[in-house]
C-alpha cells in the first residue's frame, strides 16, 4: 500500500480550517483500501486561533501532523518545510482555504498511478474572482513568458493544487531564498502532465495575499527566472548613450558655426530629467537581483519551527 502526504499552508485560517479538515479526511478515508494517507498542515505564524483549533483536531486524528513555524515565512516556505518532512510516496500540496477542492485529490491519484511524477493543475476562474486579480495575473503570467526561457500555462498559477511524487528532487532543486514553486513541474526528466479544475468560492475568512505582496512575489518571479531586465538595462542604456553623444555632435558643431551658444536650455533639462529618471529605474533593478544575491549569500535558514506534532522523528531544518 502506497503513502499519500496532503501539505496544506495554513495562515490566519481559523473560519475555515476545520471544515478543510472534514472534506480532505472524508476524500481520503474513501481512498483507505488503497492509500495510507496523512494530512501535514504547516502553520505560517498566525495571529488567530488556527493553531489552536489544529491541536485539538490533532489530538483526536493521529494522522494529522503539524508544523508550526516560529514566524511568517510566507506560502512558498511553507510549502518547503512541508516537502522537506514528508516521507510519503506522493505529496499533494493545496491551499487550506477550500478554494482548492479537495475531491481533485482522487483525480491526481489517479494520473499518478499512470506514472506520472508531477501532476499539476490549470485553473479555471469563476465570475466571483474580481476583474483586477484575474486582469493582473494574466499580464503577470505573460510578461513572464515573454522574458523568460521556460515558459507557464497562464492558467497553472502558483497557488494551486498538485501533486509530486519526486519530492527529494523538487526539494533539492528549489533552495533558493525567493522560491517560485510554480516552475517545479518543469524540471527536466519528470514526467509531468495538467488538469484542469474550477476555483471554489471561499467559503469563510478572505484572502491574506495583498496587492503589496502579490506585487513582491511577482518581483520574486521574474528576478529568479529571467536575466532580460538587466539586459534591457544594457541596450536601453546604449540607445541613450548614443543619442547622448549625437546631441553632444550637434551642440559643438553649432557653437563654431554660430558663434554662440545654442537654445534650449529647457530640452536639456528635459533630457536630463529623463536620462536620470531611466538610470534609477534601471538602478533599481539591478539593485532587485544584488538584493536576491545577498538573502542567497547570507545562507540563512528557510524557515525555523517552533513546533512539531504527531511526527515519528522530529527532524530539523
Amino acid at each position: 500500500m502506497k503513502t499519500v502526504t496532503v501539505v496544506c499552508p495554513v495562515y490566519n485560517e481559523e473560519a475555515v480550517i476545520e471544515l478543510f479538515y472534514l472534506e480532505v479526511k472524508t476524500v481520503l478515508h474513501r481512498l483507505a483500501d488503497r492509500y495510507q494517507s496523512r494530512i501535514l498542515f504547516v502553520v505560517d505564524r498566525s495571529q488567530d486561533g488556527t493553531l489552536d483549533i489544529l491541536k485539538r483536531i490533532a489530538e483526536i486524528d493521529p494522522d494529522v501532523m503539524i508544523l508550526a513555524l516560529s514566524s511568517r515565512f510566507g506560502h512558498q516556505m511553507s510549502l518547503l518545510a512541508g516537502i522537506d518532512h514528508s516521507d510519503a510516496d506522493a505529496v499533494i500540496m493545496m491551499d487550506s482555504d477550500l478554494q482548492h477542492p479537495p475531491d481533485l485529490i482522487p483525480v491526481m491519484l489517479q494520473a499518478y498511478e499512470q506514472g506520472y511524477d508531477i501532476v499539476y493543475t490549470l485553473r479555471q476562474d469563476t465570475p466571483e474572482i474580481s476583474w483586477f486579480k484575474r486582469t493582473s495575473s494574466k499580464l503577470f503570467y505573460r510578461i513572464i513568458n515573454r522574458i523568460s526561457e521556460v515558459p507557464i500555462n497562464e492558467s497553472a498559477a502558483d497557488f494551486r493544487p498538485h501533486l509530486a511524487s519526486r519530492c527529494q528532487s523538487i526539494s533539492d532543486s528549489n533552495r533558493e531564498r525567493n522560491l517560485f514553486f510554480a516552475r517545479h513541474d518543469r524540471m527536466d526528466r519528470i514526467q509531468s502532465i495538467a488538469l484542469p479544475f474550477q476555483v471554489r468560492k471561499r467559503p469563510a475568512g478572505k484572502s491574506k495575499y495583498s496587492i503589496r505582496r502579490m506585487t513582491r512575489f511577482g518581483v520574486y518571479g521574474v528576478v529568479s527566472f529571467s536575466k532580460s531586465p538587466l539586459q534591457a538595462a544594457i541596450v536601453v542604456g546604449l540607445a541613450f548613450a548614443v543619442f547622448g553623444f549625437a546631441f553632444a555632435f550637434i551642440t559643438v558643431l553649432q557653437y563654431f558655426t554660430t558663434k554662440a551658444l545654442p537654445p534650449g536650455w529647457a530640452t536639456l533639462t528635459i533630457l536630463l530629467s529623463i536620462f536620470s529618471g531611466i538610470q534609477l529605474v534601471f538602478m533599481g533593478i539591478m539593485g532587485e537581483y544584488i538584493g536576491a544575491i545577498f538573502d542567497e549569500v547570507k545562507a540563512r535558514p528557510h524557515y525555523i519551527i517552533d513546533e512539531q506534532i504527531n511526527f515519528n522523528e522530529k527532524i530539523q531544518e
